[in-house]
């Protein structure tokens, strides 16, 4: 069976996929690589690959997604299938990088938590009765990530490729996946992936924002079983 490889997004952890390593551990290893350690894209994916099995199934999220192509622009024959979830193929735009600036100079500062409680967190989550515990599990992540992290996957998103020739290339069975209420990444960009790579599934997840792994975990496991059985 292969092996399932997540990468999470910005300042999350492997409990960002709880669900899913609880609905797929018992019939394949799963393993949640960090993406935190440096401050480009091409390192991130190099350090990835450097402890990754030799072929994989991968699925990442946000800024995991984001790693997940350029691992795919490093080392495509590695990837048997691809998962991108809510996330972005496109380069930075001027208009956000500048306002990582200020973002960055808070956390240098100790203002990491009115960071993500101020100007990141409320934009993550769609309403309902779980977004409450999902958000405190959020700065719980980050806040045990910490600043330095912050700092580099800032930067590194921030510095980032654009991959839409990457995934023109994309010939593996592929999934793009969303929530409906993603407001960080939003549809137009998963209906552009979808469009890139021929043959792809596009799901979008009702009830979900920019996590639908936690706010939506059935209906995103559903989903993803579907692909890994394709």
């Amino acid at each position: 069976m292969t092996p399932l490889l997540l990468l999470p997004g910005m300042m999350c952890d492997a409990r960002l996929y709880a669900p899913q390593i609880a609905r797929f551990s018992a019939e394949r290893a799963v393993q949640v690589a960090p993406v935190g350690g440096h401050d480009t894209m091409a390192a991130l994916a190099a350090e990835v690959l450097a402890h990754a099995p030799p072929r994989f199934a991968l699925a990442g999220l946000s800024m995991g997604g984001i790693v997940a192509m350029e691992i795919l622009r490093q080392a495509p024959e590695r990837v048997e299938r691809i998962a991108l979830l809510d996330t972005n193929p496109k380069a930075e735009t001027p208009e956000v990088a500048a306002a990582r600036g200020p973002q960055m100079a808070r956390v240098q500062s100790g203002g990491l938590v009115a960071v993500m409680r101020d100007e990141m967190k409320p934009r993550y989550l769609a309403e309902g009765p779980d977004r409450g515990p999902i958000l405190d599990l959020c700065m719980a992540m980050a806040t045990a990530l910490g600043p330095d992290v912050f700092l580099r996957q800032s930067r590194a998103l921030r510095d980032r490729p654009d991959q839409q020739e990457t995934l023109r290339t994309v010939r593996v069975p592929a999934l793009v996946l969303c929530g409906r209420e993603d407001t960080l990444c939003p549809l137009d960009r998963h209906e552009l992936m979808h469009a890139l790579m021929p043959g792809s599934t596009l799901t979008v997840i009702d009830g979900a924002g920019h996590l639908p792994t936690l706010e939506q975990p059935e209906a995103t496991n559903t989903a993803l079983a579907r692909w890994l059985d394709a």
